[in-house]
């Protein structure tokens, strides 16, 4: 701000020389920095005390200008502020409701593995189940088993093999 102030102030102050420059050539002076007698009248006096007053006044209402443009400036800094609270908001609500659904996604997907697992457990245990007890049933290994059976009410020890083995 203070390098835009020098700027206009620098301005101006080329705009009066250029000014004192052409009333200079208006009077048919050779250069208005020449070492002759300057006349130097009221009217220039006068121009003079108008001139500073007009400077001064645009001095005034730039400087006011300035003001205002600075808190305008501050005033759009806080709106960006606020705006970008609320932005940060929306994404950590968003962020979270992210992991909401991934955590959902996760119980979903294993829940649907646990079942999957249980399920084949299940349908293998009683497939072997049936298995064997179709061929116990149907089968000669029924046979052979009872045959022991009556081999086993004669002899011993071949009793005590089925009771180890559950057979008896």
């Amino acid at each position: 701000m203070k390098a835009i102030k020098f700027l206009f102030t620098l301005i101006l102050f080329i705009f009066v020389m250029l000014i004192n420059t052409a009333n200079a050539v208006e009077r048919k002076d050779a250069s208005p920095y020449s070492t002759q007698e300057n006349n130097f009248t009221q009217a220039d006096r006068e121009r003079l005390i108008r001139l500073e007053v007009t400077m001064k006044e645009f001095k005034e209402a730039v400087d006011k200008r300035f003001e205002v443009v600075d808190k305008r400036i501050v005033e759009l800094r806080e709106d960006m502020n606020k705006r970008f609270e609320q932005i940060d908001k929306r994404f950590q609500d968003m962020m979270t409701f992210l992991w909401i659904l991934t955590a959902i996604f996760v119980t979903l997907t294993l829940g649907n593995i646990g079942f999957a697992y249980w399920d084949r457990r299940t349908i293998i245990r009683r497939a072997t189940d049936d298995a064997v007890a179709r061929i116990e049933k149907e089968g000669k290994v029924k046979d052979l088993i009872n045959a022991f059976r009556e081999l086993a009410a004669k002899d011993k020890n071949i009793a005590d093999i089925l009771r180890k083995f559950n057979l008896l």
